[in-house]
């Protein structure tokens, strides 16, 4: 088996012809290859049960089966989702600013590749296809490392994905696995400064935090999703229970999930019960502060008491901490103690609340009297995204094309010197 670093000099390699590619040839390439995922989805299909088949047998909760799986409707999914980033503007060679200084200097700002961009992520194989795409449009080659729970799926998306790429006569390397199943390879990967640019982890906590704490490669922190929703004493109490189902019960297995629900006292006996009621359909246990208890306790809901686990925790899973707060300044100062910067929402009608809201709390989105799950890269209006940047350098929030490039300053003259 190849090496990290062989494997890591090949994908820089092919970064150097894909920063001269045309558009008409990134866009050819990413059709072709969706012509071919949609081709192979039954040998897809049969290598990702492989990886369900095991999964189940360690005991993998059905949330995680649910992110590791990719059936016939989803690669045909994954397969136009790539079509619709062959459709959307290219950004290599964008200017971002342009000016003539006194002297005649006429200097340009302009977007350029970031070279290798390195992806370390758990279960969902989908992402695999996303991050090839987008790199891919960027003008980037990428180097994945997936879950070894995923091990075959992945295998497969890159084998399917490169024989597509040398049949438009673009470097097979473009887009490479990183070998191994261990986190030996994991390592080599992060000690792979000057193959690799960027590295960008996608998963839990720990995962991420161990890729930041460690990496020589620069690290563009993503997606731990401890995501909130303050419902104000102004709130639409009918919109307020729309958007809380929305945002915790839509889909649990996603970064962009609910999983603290903040409710201001004034309204806490008007809108708990039927929220609570809900829940109790859909078997969403309350982990809840005292002020919390009698109100589940009355509707029948699961209920557990929370604790500082619980308010720091990305569930997974139908469940959701929750307390009752006495103003808006309260549920701020919960938020900026226990959020993880991805998303926050508020439901309320006060211009003047709302303002506060929006300015005191510190996070990637915020939504006003809409659900958490819209802060997503296609929602946003980007196409496919990479991931949800939860850091303040290069991005922020979701990460499209545009995450994907840096910058070159071109400075063009006629003979001028500095003197």
């Amino acid at each position: 088996m190849d090496t990290v670093k062989e494997v890591a000099q090949r994908a820089k390699n092919a970064a150097r012809e894909l920063r001269m590619l045309t558009r008409d040839q990134k866009d050819d390439a990413l059709r072709v290859i969706a012509a071919r995922l949609k081709a192979e989805k039954d040998f897809i299909s049969t290598q990702n049960h492989l990886d369900l088949e095991a999964a189940r047998a360690v005991g993998t909760s059905e949330a995680l089966i649910d992110r590791l799986t990719l059936d016939g409707e989803r690669i045909e999914a994954i397969a136009n989702a790539l079509i619709d980033v062959a459709a959307l503007p290219d950004p290599v060679g964008e200017v971002v600013r342009g000016y003539t200084l006194p002297n005649g200097l006429q200097v340009r700002q302009t977007r350029v590749p970031l070279g290798v961009v390195g992806m370390i992520y758990e279960a969902r194989p989908n992402v695999t296809v996303d991050a090839a795409g987008l790199c891919l449009k960027s003008g980037n080659a990428a180097l994945l490392r997936g879950s070894a729970s995923a091990y075959n799926t992945n295998l497969a998306l890159i084998e399917v994905m490169r024989k597509a790429l040398v049949e438009v006569g673009i470097p097979a390397d473009a887009i490479a696995l990183v070998p191994g199943h261990t986190h030996e390879s994991v390592n080599e990967l992060m000690k792979a400064r000057g193959l690799v640019d960027v590295l960008i982890p996608r998963g839990g906590a720990s995962l991420i935090q161990n890729i930041v704490n460690n990496s020589l490669v620069p690290v563009i922190e993503t997606g731990v999703g401890n995501c909130h929703v303050y419902v104000d004493k102004d709130a639409d109490l009918n919109m307020a229970v729309d958007i809380v189902l929305n945002s915790k019960t839509q889909r649990v297995s996603v970064c962009n999930a609910a999983e603290t629900l903040l409710v201001h006292e004034a309204v806490a006996d008007t809108f708990l019960p039927e929220l609570f009621a809900q829940f109790k359909a859909r078997s969403v246990t309350v982990h809840g502060d005292e002020k919390m208890q009698p109100h589940a306790q009355l509707a029948g809901v699961d209920w557990a008491p929370v604790n500082d686990e619980d308010w720091a925790a990305e569930y997974y899973s139908m469940d959701i901490a929750a307390g009752i707060v006495p103003s808006v300044e309260a549920a701020v100062e919960h938020i900026l103690t226990w959020s993880s910067g991805h998303t926050e929402a508020i439901v309320s009608s006060s211009a003047p609340t709302i303002a506060y809201f929006t300015s005191a709390v510190d996070s990637a989105a915020v939504m006003v009297n809409a659900s958490t799950r819209f802060t997503d890269g296609a929602e946003f209006g980007f196409g496919a995204e990479i991931g949800i940047s939860t850091q303040k350098l290069h991005a922020r929030g979701p990460m499209g094309l545009t995450e994907l490039t840096t910058t070159t300053f071109i400075v063009s003259g006629n003979g001028q010197v500095r003197k």
